[in-house]
């Protein structure tokens, strides 16, 4: 009997360190105490970080680098609560976006279809009655130095490159399906425009402002009058002669989404921006994917948020359609055909979720397992056979 003690002792066991046992709940609150105090530790190091950096380089005006900063963030607001890998996997969506938006402008070239030059500015003038509304803004509220409310206009433009992946962010951290469900919506928005853009390329009016109707006729891409300055072009190029009524504002119809930015004395952000959308597709007008977006999460967010801010997500879709038009970034049907595919987009994807989401319950139903409870068993019911 010893003996056999003896051997049963020399028994492997496991060990109470064994990751598949749990831990006791007194070893288990310490853990999670020290994983509290390295994820504070390690997102005010964050913050430091990018306080440090926007104080020294500037705002983070660049997607890429805003979708490092949030996804950084994550990690480490993720430490003891989920697997810091899963941010990489979650994002990766987002940073393809980036990718397949930069290249963009090489597959429209490599297809070749012609640009769409003229016929948005006809839609505008069939649709205000003779008048280009980018025309009559500039004429009425553009001055010589951009005044104080540009800064709205600058913000709103640029909104479109923060404000999506901030929302993510904060759903990620917040309600993981409402965030799966929003990362649905945002990539199929972004890559139905990007295969629209690639087939169907179209000029905003900045650039049609620039060139005449000699010079793009048989709708070049990048014609050289589209880097040209627009002083001198005859008649305003194709969008007709402009009367200014501010002194001293330029009679011509310009690009001016950034411009904002020099009455905060950002000139690098203006600079970075401006630096930037030379590179990327600039013939990427219809529909405006700006409108669109603007529409998508006002409308993802509408039954989300509370009543008091409804008003201000309708107010951001109108004021990014004003934005877009004064500007000169684009068309008003730009806008509309961006609302509207905006909607069907939204719609298609709800539909799909309704359908999978029916699909998932009908399977349960269905499953062998409840089958198997449901069939007559051919063994005798014990407590019948031990009442007979």
């Amino acid at each position: 009997m010893q003996g056999t003690a003896a051997r049963v002792k020399r028994l492997p066991t496991r060990r109470r360190t064994d990751p598949e046992l749990p831990l006791d709940p007194e070893t288990e609150a310490i853990r999670q105490r020290r994983l509290t105090i390295v994820r504070r530790v390690a997102v005010t190091a964050w913050a430091a970080i990018i306080i440090y950096r926007t104080a020294t380089a500037g705002f983070a005006f660049n997607r890429e680098l805003l979708l490092l900063y949030i996804a950084t963030g994550l990690i480490a607001a993720s430490i003891g609560r989920h697997k810091m890998l899963m941010v990489i996997r979650d994002w990766l969506p987002f940073a393809v976006v980036l990718l397949v938006y930069d290249v963009s402008r090489g597959a429209a070239k490599l297809v070749g279809t012609p640009t769409m030059w003229q016929p948005q500015v006809q839609w505008d003038r069939w649709l205000f009655f003779g008048t280009v509304p980018t025309v009559w803004l500039q004429e009425h509220l553009k001055q010589a130095e951009p005044p104080w409310w540009e800064v709205s206009i600058s913000t709103v433009y640029m909104s479109f490159f923060i404000l999506p992946y901030v929302v993510a962010g904060v759903l990620w951290l917040r309600d993981r399906e409402d965030w799966k469900a929003f990362v649905r919506r945002f990539v199929a928005l972004s890559f139905a425009a990007l295969a629209i853009y690639i087939v169907l390329p179209a000029a905003p009016p900045w650039a049609a402002a620039r060139c005449t109707p000699a010079e793009v006729a048989g709708g070049p891409s990048y014609p050289a009058c589209m880097f040209g300055t627009s002083a001198g072009v005859p008649d305003g190029g194709l969008l007709g002669a402009m009367q200014t009524a501010q002194p001293g504002a330029n009679p011509f119809v310009e690009r001016i989404s950034t411009r904002g930015f020099a009455t905060l004395h950002l000139h690098v952000a203006r600079d970075l921006v401006n630096s930037g959308q030379v590179s990327v597709n600039m013939v990427a007008a219809v529909p405006s994917l700006h409108a669109a977006l603007a529409m998508m999460i006002a409308v993802f967010l509408w039954r989300r948020v509370s009543r008091k801010w409804r008003p201000v997500l309708a107010a951001y879709v109108l004021m990014m359609a004003f934005t877009l038009v004064y500007s000169a970034e684009h068309y008003v049907s730009d806008i509309l055909l961006g609302w509207a595919f905006a909607g069907v987009v939204m719609f298609t994807i709800s539909r799909w979720e309704s359908w999978r989401a029916a699909k998932s319950e009908v399977a349960v139903i269905e499953s062998p397992l409840d089958e198997r409870a449901e069939e007559p068993s051919d063994e005798p019911d014990p407590v019948s056979q031990g009442a007979a």
